[in-house]
């Protein structure tokens, strides 16, 4: 899976998440600060992303991922 196409499926969560259009999403957005995301909205977005792309995320990892593009870049390296 390319880069592009996993940022294309956590954008796609987050717009069902968080009720945000799609091209507001970028890699830059930072989950917790841009969408007003609280831990447990937080928590839920990782088990989506654990479910979507059927990997684990510890709590700890979970934490450093404050970005789209952090939580690209982890999916990219851990798949």
């Amino acid at each position: 899976m390319t880069r592009e196409e996993i940022l294309g499926k956590v954008r796609n969560i987050i717009v069902n998440h968080f009720d945000i259009e799609a091209e507001k999403v970028t890699e830059n957005l930072n989950i917790k600060a841009d969408l007003d995301a609280d831990s447990i909205s937080i928590m839920e977005f990782v088990l989506e992303l654990e479910d979507e792309f059927g990997t684990e995320i510890s709590d700890e990892d979970a934490e450093k991922i404050e970005t789209v593009g952090a939580a690209v870049d982890y999916i990219t390296n851990n798949l």
